[in-house]
């Protein structure tokens, strides 16, 4: 019976992330970019939100928490995380034949649904 609350857990936590997503996608809209889709998978990872700022191609990455007692969502954010990121980002931009400018956002959420507060990092790294 452990195992089963492991998997909901995990389970649970994806569908709180999901729903995260969903609500960032809606805000950075509000904010003016447009969706291309969310929560693609490529080898060796995941993109959050894949967005359209102009011409940019945008790849956000969603980090939340309920609060910062023990750190803001933007610290999560390893050198190790922002390659896994760009490869793929580069894994994408192959696939689809693109060749617009690109650039990786972080948005940084605390609190609870609808309390939310949004820390938006235009550019938060290079891909090189």
């Amino acid at each position: 019976l452990a195992w089963m609350k492991v998997a909901n857990n995990a389970h649970t936590a994806r569908a709180r992330g999901t729903a995260i997503e969903q609500i960032a996608a809606q805000w950075l809209c509000q904010q003016g970019l447009t969706l291309v889709t969310q929560n693609h998978y490529v080898k060796g990872g995941e993109l959050d939100l894949i967005m359209r700022d102009g011409d940019i191609l945008v790849f956000v990455e969603v980090k939340h928490r309920t609060t910062a007692r023990y750190g803001h969502p933007l610290e999560t954010i390893t050198y190790q995380k922002q390659q896994r990121l760009v490869r793929a980002a580069k894994l994408y931009i192959a696939r689809g034949g693109l060749s617009s400018p690109c650039r990786f956002d972080i948005l940084g959420i605390i609190g609870k649904p609808p309390d939310l507060d949004y820390h938006w990092v235009k550019a938060a790294f290079d891909a090189f």
